[in-house]
């Protein structure tokens, strides 16, 4: 059984994060402060100190030779220059500036002229006064722009200004097209959904009769088995505009900004009808309101309200259909869910084995696939894989390939890539030494001989000791078909095959080790399960007993009552120790057949349920050794360093194995994984 790894830190801001909002601060200071300067006195800024003078004192200083050079501006009136203090003639100079009375530039040039004056009459054009009166101030407003509002654009996806606008992703008719030839295994989705395509297409038909659809559709399941997926196809077999947004994306630090965006892209929808607007995630926003506790979620109550009160707000002619995703249901409002809101629900489920081959032939269309790969075979060995697992597998598939340098994708990269996506890569330059080797390989045969040996559990696919993502040992079964309930029988069934590793430690090792973590997990699951929530407990009875799921995020609430708890928590123990019993009476009587399977694991590593068939019938290691000599030879392998590669991919003919190591089984899943640590 896997062991939890160290628990996730919590995001934490960037330390650099407020050093940087200073500098911004200080740096528009400082700009400020430059402008305030400039727009008082610009030659104060760019052309160091200036006296003012008046046309009087001109005239005396141009009289008392006191004036060392002059320079008459004709396109301003001003007269600039420089001058001596009395007394000071070869000291430094005094920058002036005055400005002349009109038309009378020449007397003052002439009276400058005779008195030996370096005067001159400067002619400039507009572009030279543009350059020394406009030029500095653009460039601090460029300066403003570039430090400051620039880079709130660039992380506000829209400007300073434009915190409530939507941030909606908007796909035209055009963009990005999906339709439902790239939608498989949701047929009785794509069913219900034909209407509201038939709708967005021709509205007067419904219109004619005084029909009505739902003005949102909720599209209801498990991540990852293609609910945007869908909804984009309805797009694009309707052939209307397409509005993407996910929950998060309303909500800011502002209160308000989320009910603002809520409200403008709904105005945006409306302006591009007919259109469909997709709300991923609506579970971030529209969470069952708490308002008698205080401080609790004003911002997503709010975004939540503009939500409903829009969507009241839609007419039979606005041609817009609201449609929503979630994997939470349960943690909705009901307002949101009540008639002439949220109140189609349509459930996307996870495909059954038909209709992961339907997805898996949509994904391998774009992938150069060998002869032999049966998809059906593919199919049958992926139970609980979603849509975006499927894709992951045949990606995964096609890189091995690549790796292997191989002229197309076939059965054994499929193998391969599944064992991948389901356990991990496996981690064969991990380095253990015999004994743990030895304790690993008892543990996993332990649960390969309970699978064997007692009826109604999930067949025994593959069991092997080689170390795969945490693990350091699997046993893996493949249920014969997709299973939808679970009985009794099969509950303790499987229970017993998840304690079988530690029983087996307990047998043979006289020692045990902390490999059963997830074993006894799953195990208590299961048992919990049957008591609390599937009413097979004879002492409890056919009483419904939930634990708090999460939805309430502030009191952890429980329905039955301390003495009830504690006939819980023994009918769970007593349900474990009757299993625990059952497989140590097992493999007491098998235990010949445990130490067989251990000494081939030893060997070989790793071993299919053909191989365990053929061990159980000749009884000696030399069928299998023949065997994989057989299918390398098949396989041009002959030399092969790693024999069990080339019997996995023959194995591929027969049967595929699956597994799925989840602390929690429900009665819809197909199949059950071992994997210690």
């Amino acid at each position: 059984m896997s062991i939890d790894g160290p628990n996730d830190k919590r995001n934490r801001s960037n330390p650099q994060g407020p050093k940087i909002n200073q500098m911004a601060f200080w740096l528009l200071a400082f700009v400020g402060v430059m402008l305030f300067i400039y727009l008082l006195e610009p030659g104060a800024l760019f052309g160091g100190n200036v006296e003012k003078i008046n046309t009087s004192d001109l005239l005396k200083k141009i009289e008392a030779g006191q004036i060392k050079s002059l320079r008459i501006e004709e396109s301003t009136g001003y007269a600039t220059g420089s001058y001596y203090d009395s007394g000071k003639s070869k000291g430094e100079p005094t920058r002036f500036k005055t400005l002349l009375p009109e038309r009378s530039s020449d007397k003052y040039l002439d009276l400058a002229t005779s008195k030996g004056i370096d005067a001159d009459y400067v002619t400039r054009g507009p572009m030279s006064v543009f350059l020394e009166t406009w030029a500095p101030l653009l460039v601090v407003l460029f300066v403003i722009y570039f430090f400051f509002f620039r880079p709130m654009r660039g992380a506000g996806g829209g400007g300073i200004l434009s915190f409530g606008k939507s941030r909606a992703v908007r796909f035209s008719k055009d963009k990005s097209r999906k339709t439902f030839d790239d939608v498989a295994g949701v047929d009785e989705a794509r069913q219900e959904v034909m209407e509201i395509i038939e709708f967005l297409k021709h509205p007067e038909k419904f219109q004619r009769l005084g029909g009505r659809l739902p003005k949102g559709v909720l599209l209801i399941g498990p991540p990852g088995t293609g609910k945007t997926l869908l909804a984009k196809a309805i797009a694009g077999e309707a052939d209307v505009q397409f509005f993407s947004i996910s929950g998060s994306d309303f909500v800011e630090m502002f209160v308000g900004v989320g009910a603002s965006r809520v409200r403008d892209l709904f105005e945006q929808s409306k302006q591009n009808s007919p259109c469909i607007i997709f709300l991923d995630e609506i579970d971030a926003v529209g969470r069952r309101r708490a308002n008698d506790l205080p401080g609790s979620g004003v911002e997503t109550a709010q975004t939540l309200n503009a939500i409903l009160v829009e969507m009241d707000g839609f007419t039979s002619d606005d041609n817009v259909i609201v449609i929503a995703a979630t994997n939470r249901p349960d943690v909705l409002d009901p307002a949101l869910l009540r008639p002439g809101r949220f109140d189609r629900r349509i459930y996307v489920d996870l495909a059954d084995i038909r209709g992961r081959e339907q997805i898996l032939k949509v994904h391998c269309k774009s992938v150069k696939i060998s002869e032999d790969v049966d998809l059906t075979v593919v199919a049958r060995g992926t139970p609980t894989f979603s849509g975006a697992d499927l894709e992951n597998l045949v990606n995964e598939a096609a890189l091995i390939a690549v790796m292997k340098d191989k002229n197309a994708v076939d059965m054994e990269c499929f193998e391969e890539a599944r064992d991948k996506v389901k356990f991990g890569k496996e981690k064969r330059s991990r380095s253990m030494d015999e004994d743990d080797r030895r304790a690993t390989a008892y543990h996993e045969a332990g649960h390969a001989v309970l699978m064997l040996e007692i009826p109604h559990v999930t067949p025994l696919h593959k069991v092997t000791i080689i170390p795969r993502g945490r693990a350091l040992g699997a046993t893996m079964q493949l249920p014969e078909k997709d299973e939808y309930n679970m009985g009794k029988k099969k509950i303790l069934g499987e229970i017993c095959v998840r304690l079988g590793g530690r029983v087996a430690e307990e047998i043979f090792l006289d020692d045990i080790t902390n490999g059963a973590s997830n074993d006894f997990q799953q195990s208590t699951s299961l048992a919990r399960a049957m008591v609390c929530e599937w009413g097979m407990s004879d002492k409890l009875g056919y009483v419904s007993y939930p634990d708090n799921d999460g939805s309430n995020a502030y009191f952890e609430t429980k329905e039955y009552s301390e003495a009830t708890a504690e006939k819980i928590d023994n009918e769970v123990r007593e349900i474990l120790d009757q299993c625990y019993d059952r497989a140590k009476t097992v493999l007491e009587e098998k235990r010949d057949d445990v130490c067989l399977i251990v000494d081939a694991l030893m060997e070989f590593e790793s071993l299919t349920r053909e191989e365990v068939d053929l061990l159980y019938e000749s009884r000696n290691l030399d069928a299998i050794r023949g065997k994989r000599a057989l299918s390398n030879r098949k396989n041009g392998n002959g030399n092969s360093e790693e024999p069990q590669k080339a019997d996995e991919a023959e194995s591929a003919e027969v049967t595929n194995d699956e597994g799925a190591a989840k602390a929690e089984v429900s009665p819809e899943e197909d199949g059950t994984e071992k994997a210690d640590e």
